[in-house]
């Protein structure tokens, strides 16, 4: 009765005038988003990450919540038109739905990847509203040891996960690690690693390094080397399925939610992995399997689809009760919240309740919204994609250039930004995951007060962190993320 009377007060906040709005802004945003190749739900929220100075706390989390999964929702009408995946987590979708889309049968498609969105969103929703304060509950049990090691956890498994290599993944934190390390010390005062720079002194801001890496970055790396590809666009039918069509769907993507929702709460690289587990899932127990890599199959577009708004939506669990995030757009959002002064874990559903209720209303209003706006204007969608990708990337420069200098009206800041968006094609280029480095540089500073203060507690030794029966159980975790995937590569070579 407790979390259903929150979750009314929830429902009161997210249903004020201004909040629908921004809800709806956001939702039209993210689709929009991921419609649009290669821009994504992370790109959309670093950029427009500095309106988060000028708007309530509360309407801003509405906004971007809207942005991350109305761009899920979106991503699926390229994958299936063109054959080119708008976000990561359809990558899926595209196999099975552009092969669709070739025989015709586009409108199927595109119906089943919106409902199914709207299925496992909703589901997932009902399963975040109900576990959040539970998990909450038990995390404000842990102490400085068992932080320090969960963040520990996140650093290693964001890092092996995300990136082509561990190796380039441990990169790519390192340099995140480096940015957080920069300006004065939270405990003895003293500026650090600033090389004589008064900007440093405040620390590198959040905003401005994901604005770089990830805005800034996707605009030039799409200018130097992604200019001259051309796309074929598939026809549109009619957007709806037959009894059949239906009669296949609806089990694959409850399937598909069953997986997805648990990869979201994990630290486990965002939605790519649970939407190729469903797809498996999907090829093996279909009575069709002729149908996949042919004339194409609906259950491989709808279980995908599912999964990744699932896990989605799952990825809010851990960002609110452990401020840990476990994909590139929550690590963004965790600067958000930061931005406001408010830090993301166990304590935030009752210092900040009404926030964090709103948040989760606004995924079910959200859902609703992005069913309507998904379903009958998919025919508006489609024409974003004849915007000249030059006209696009230039005003995504603009647009980065303007919330950046906004912030604090620094010519420095902008020096910055384009040098951080430098390092961010570099990275590309030579594919070094750019997430880890957020990651580092918000977690890190965090992760050494942690430290610090579990060493306090064990008068300097290092046995505090194996004393404690959580804190050693997670050192064992985080070794087995960096040891077992090197284990079954050499089995798999013997």
């Amino acid at each position: 009765m407790h979390i259903w009377d929150q979750l009314m007060q929830g429902f009161l906040t997210a249903g004020t005038p201004i909040n629908l709005l921004w809800a709806l802004v956001g939702c039209t945003l993210g689709t929009a988003v991921g419609v649009l190749p290669g821009i994504g739900p992370a790109t959309a929220v670093a950029m427009l990450l500095p309106i988060t100075l000028k708007v309530e706390p509360t309407a801003s989390m509405i906004f971007f919540a809207g942005i991350y999964y109305g761009a899920m929702y979106g991503g699926s009408t390229t994958s299936i038109l063109l054959n080119t995946p708008g976000e990561a987590g359809s990558m899926v979708t595209a196999l099975e739905g552009n092969k669709m889309a070739k025989n015709g049968r586009a409108g199927a498609a595109l119906a089943t990847a919106a409902i199914g969105s709207f299925v496992a969103g909703t589901i997932a929703t009902v399963l975040v509203t109900l576990f959040a304060p539970i998990v909450a509950t038990y995390a404000i049990r842990l102490g400085p040891p068992e932080y320090f090691m969960l963040m520990l956890l996140a650093f290693c498994t964001v890092s092996a996960v995300l990136g082509q290599s561990t190796l380039r993944g441990l990169t790519a934190l390192g340099i995140g690690l480096a940015m957080g390390l920069i300006g004065i010390d939270q405990i003895s005062g003293q500026a650090r690693y600033t090389g004589g720079v008064p900007e440093f002194m405040d620390g590198m801001e959040v905003v401005l390094v994901a604005v770089g890496l990830f805005a800034v970055a996707e605009a030039l790396y799409a200018v130097l080397f992604q200019g001259g590809e051309q796309e074929t666009q598939n026809a549109l039918s009619s957007v709806h399925m037959t009894r059949e069509e239906w009669r296949r769907s609806w089990p694959a993507w409850l399937r598909a939610t069953a997986i997805g929702f648990p990869f979201g709460t994990i630290p486990a690289g965002g939605s790519e992995i649970p939407t190729f587990l469903s797809y498996a899932a999907e090829k093996k127990l279909s009575k069709h399997p002729e149908e996949f890599g042919t004339i194409g199959a609906i259950e491989g577009v709808a279980g995908p689809e599912a999964a990744n708004n699932a896990a989605i939506t799952a990825t809010l669990i851990p960002l609110l009760t452990l401020g840990i995030p476990t994909s590139n757009t929550t690590a963004i959002l965790l600067g958000a919240f930061q931005n406001y002064g408010i830090q993301p874990g166990p304590q935030l559903f009752d210092t900040n309740a009404k926030l964090v209720w709103a948040l989760i209303a606004s995924l079910y209003i959200g859902n609703v919204m992005l069913l309507i706006l998904n379903l009958p204007l998919v025919g508006l969608w489609v024409k974003l994609l004849k915007i000249p990708k030059s006209y696009l990337y230039a005003g995504i420069l603009i647009f980065a250039t303007v919330g950046v200098y906004g912030m604090r009206q620094s010519s420095f800041d902008l020096l910055l930004m384009y040098a951080i968006g430098l390092l961010g094609v570099a990275m590309r280029r030579f594919s070094f995951p750019t997430a880890p480095v957020i990651v580092g540089m918000i977690l890190g500073p965090l992760a050494e007060a942690q430290m610090r203060n579990a060493l306090s507690i064990g008068e300097g030794k290092w046995g505090v962190f194996l004393e404690r029966p959580m804190s050693a159980v997670l050192l064992v975790v985080v070794l087995m993320v960096l040891v077992l995937p090197r284990l079954m590569k050499l089995r798999k070579k013997g």
